[in-house]
């Protein structure tokens, strides 16, 4: 259980020249045992009331503790939320408005459920049983209540609060999400991307001082019309993952194709044991198809999917996840001769030095046990779509069977596996060059698989995909 985190504030501000100085002298007061360090990231967004002015002095009072980003004009709320946080170093960044209708006392109440290490984000409800709130605008407080219900109904949680501005975030699991909304729809959108990515939401109660319209109140009736559209257009739009080097944001596609997994779990799950070691374990998409197992290791490189299986997984007392990378040696040493099943599907072939990854594959089973690998077919569907995935080579019956000989395990079978795609393959990667799946495709795949499943046997052609289960001599 940690203790204490550090913590990022993203300020936006937008002419709030009466409320600005007071709002970062809040911010910057905050003293508690579990913030061991602040920093506050304002972003003025276009003002012309003198509200740069204000937030320049301050920055330059406190080098230390506040940064100034500086938009030219007006950009929207989202526009600069989306610029501090690309600024937050904290464990934990926070949205905290200029205009004071939320405490900043009460930013530390927020970080509770990311202590006891249960929480990926925490929202403050304006809801719950607070210590107060002020009382204004019924019709405002029912537009907000049918906009949760809405919200809730699309995405199946259960919140409170939807248009809360309190959202606080594991800096690194908000920093993966692009951020498309430039206003007040970003609300909506990180709702829903945060349910989307397997985000465990907290919510707890925070008081609130809201402020008439007089007072510089800026949300109108039409951007709750404007969220209504913001909740349909990221129901249907997967937008989830910033690119990295890491091809986040195309593997977190396959997520899409729950039937397509299953069909492969059920190819592979015959030939594993009962101690599972799983490399390129993803956001656990095979995980799921595997489990449970006496033990089971999920593995990848990627610290954004080691984050999310650790938090999918939790409370799976045979399960752990850990970060082993198939061309690194030296994460083996501690998994010596430990399984006896390496379950190892589309990696090997990311891998240069074939050779040394299937010796650490090796390393990894005891005497006699097996591996199970999954790869590419086919040199002759290499195409832009391999070359987006990071794909070294594509392999053939011949090359992958001579690979396992080669590091010391003897083949036991080898089998095709998915032959209905392998035209789809060759038609978006070869001819149209495309480096991205089409959702559209993705979602008509998954619709098919009770077909394909039957037909893939009876087609003439070799399968997309390759399958070897080897022991270890």
């Amino acid at each position: 259980m940690t203790q204490s985190l550090s913590v990022t504030v993203v300020m936006p501000a937008f002419d709030e020249r009466h409320l600005v100085a007071e709002a970062v002298r809040r911010v910057l007061a905050l003293e508690d045992a579990r913030i061991a360090r602040l920093e506050l990231v304002a972003v003025d967004d276009g003002s012309r009331d003198g509200t740069r002015d204000i937030l320049r002095r301050l920055a330059a009072e406190h080098p230390a503790r506040m940064r100034l980003v500086e938009h030219p004009e007006n950009r929207g709320k989202g526009a600069a939320v989306a610029s501090g946080i690309e600024l937050a170093t904290g464990d934990v960044t926070i949205v905290q408005d200029a205009d004071l209708e939320y405490d900043p006392r009460d930013i530390p109440r927020l970080l509770e459920p990311f202590l006891s290490g249960e929480a990926d984000a925490v929202f403050g409800s304006r809801f719950l049983a607070g210590e107060y709130r002020r009382v204004l605008y019924f019709r405002h407080t029912l537009a907000n209540k049918v906009l949760t219900a809405c919200a809730n109904v699309l995405t199946d949680l259960n919140l409170s609060d939807l248009e809360t501005c309190y959202k606080a975030v594991r800096t690194s699991l908000l920093r993966s999400i692009p951020i498309r909304s430039r206003d007040f729809r970003v609300e909506v959108e990180l709702v829903f991307k945060l349910e989307k990515r397997g985000a465990r939401i907290f919510e707890v109660p925070i008081r609130y001082a809201g402020r008439t319209y007089e007072e510089g109140k800026k949300i109108r009736a039409k951007d709750g019309l404007l969220a209504l559209g913001a909740m349909l257009h990221w129901f249907l739009v997967d937008d989830l993952y910033k690119p990295d080097e890491h091809g986040s944001n195309i593997l977190v596609s396959m997520s899409d194709v729950p039937k397509f997994n299953r069909w492969m779990g059920d190819a592979i799950r015959p030939h594993c044991g009962d101690r599972v070691l799983e490399i390129g374990a993803g956001i656990g998409n095979m995980t799921r198809n595997l489990c449970p197992r006496e033990s089971y290791t999920a593995s990848d490189v990627n610290p954004l999917y080691l984050e999310y299986l650790s938090g999918a997984f939790a409370g799976r007392p045979y399960l752990d996840v850990r970060r082993c990378d198939l061309a690194d040696p030296r994460d083996f040493e501690a998994l010596e001769g430990r399984y006896d099943t390496v379950v190892c599907l589309n990696v090997l072939e990311h891998v240069p030095d074939e050779a040394g990854a299937l010796g650490n594959v090796r390393r990894a089973l005891a005497s006699g046990g097996r591996c199970v690998v999954l790869v590419p077919q086919g040199p002759g569907l290499y195409g832009s779509l391999d070359e987006v995935l990071g794909h070294v080579r594509r392999y053939t019956r011949e090359s992958l069977s001579q690979a396992l000989a080669d590091a010391g395990f003897d083949l036991e079978t080898v089998f095709d596996f998915n032959r209905a795609t392998a035209p789809a393959w060759w038609w978006n990667g070869r001819v149209l060059r495309r480096r991205h799946f089409g959702r559209v495709q993705l979602k008509a795949l998954n619709s098919m698989v009770w077909l394909i499943r039957r037909l893939d046997p009876l087609l003439p052609w070799r399968g997309t995909s390759l399958v070897a289960v080897a022991r270890r001599r």
